[in-house]
């Protein structure tokens, strides 16, 4: 892994005092703001967010839209609207991944080389942690071979459990 495996970092803590070129939000499809990290990042960030995230008019499940980052030591936010779990037979892989890979792509596009991202869908949409943090290892680390550029990806867990299960995630990875 080498390399790769330097530029992938779990970290437990909160997401809103991270010092990134960016920091992603698990948000609602409208983008005003909610519970969990979306919240967080909205109280963190102070009310010009929620007046910036009016004008973008919502955001597709599986895409992404970037604000700055306004009080945050993050220079810019990357909204992102993750799938709500049905059980799997809804596409709700494919979404996550693509949550992950057009966050990846939107913070290239704004010269972003650290970029740290929540435990997308994980929360109140229930997908299993297991196999959310499983899509988001594999996407992440898929997009870090195509690109150089990006520096380091952290994932910003809420608690010791999901950190350990990322970090079981990038073994596995390893061994691959």
């Amino acid at each position: 892994m080498g390399a790769l495996g330097d530029r992938i970092r779990i970290h437990t803590g909160d997401i809103t005092k991270l010092a990134v070129d960016a920091i992603v939000n698990a948000a609602n499809s409208s983008l005003l703001g909610g519970g969990g990290v979306d919240g967080a990042i909205h109280r963190a960030a102070g009310p010009e967010l929620v007046a910036e995230c009016r004008m973008l008019h919502g955001c597709k499940t599986g895409d992404a839209k970037l604000t700055k980052g306004y009080r945050l030591p993050a220079r810019y936010v990357i909204h992102t609207v993750g799938p709500v779990w049905q059980g799997g037979g809804k596409g709700e892989a494919e979404l996550l991944a693509s949550c992950y890979r057009r966050s990846l792509e939107i913070a290239l596009g704004h010269n972003c080389r650290t970029v740290a991202f929540p435990a997308i869908s994980t929360g109140i949409y229930r997908f299993p942690k297991d196999k959310a943090t499983g899509i988001a290892v594999d996407t992440v680390t898929d997009f870090l071979q195509q690109d150089p550029l990006l520096e380091t990806v952290t994932f910003c867990c809420f608690d010791e459990q999901v950190a350990e299960l990322y970090r079981h995630a990038v073994a596995v990875l390893g061994e691959g």
